[in-house]
């Protein structure tokens, strides 16, 4: 199974359409929030399950704060994280998913990348398509793998 995760796209979806050419058939794509008013123009994109959370600046969307949901053997959590300060780090948002017996958290807002896997729980920030702020600042995503023996897999990935 192959699953596409992106954030922050800030209704400049190019950089979404070129990915979604790029990688190929997926078989579920996550967005992490930050869409402001795109959600239909990708659920009109995808070509398989789409699911999407409302960021800080989605304001007026009828989407979801947060989702959980399981992904082969995985509890996953998606939220945008601005809620949980992840700005500042993602230990509360790991303690939180902890506490809720999470094994993925997806999250966006900070517009940095981030795949951070401990043995407790996975928290991974795909970084954004139209307004990175990492280093170099590459717009980014990240892809989650679960191989035959469903174990998952993740690799962060830069648009050129």
């Amino acid at each position: 199974m192959k699953v596409l995760i992106v954030s922050d796209t800030h209704k400049r979806n190019a950089g979404f359409y070129d990915v979604l050419e790029t990688v190929g058939p997926v078989d579920m794509i996550i967005h992490c929030g930050d869409t402001e008013g795109a959600e239909y123009e990708f659920e009109a994109a995808a070509e398989c399950p789409i699911y999407m959370v409302a960021g800080n600046n989605d304001f007026f969307s009828g989407l979801p704060g947060e989702l959980e949901l399981m992904i082969g053997k995985y509890k996953v959590w998606i939220t945008h994280g601005h809620q949980y300060y992840v700005s500042m780090g993602n230990q509360i948002l790991k303690d939180e998913a902890k506490t809720r017996g999470i094994d993925i958290v997806f999250y966006g807002h900070t517009h940095r990348p981030v795949i951070d896997i401990s043995p407790d729980v996975i928290a991974v920030n795909p970084g954004s398509l139209s307004y990175p702020r990492q280093e170099g600042r590459q717009p980014s995503y990240a892809l989650m793998d679960i191989d035959r023996e469903g174990e998952a897999h993740f690799t962060l990935r830069y648009v050129e």
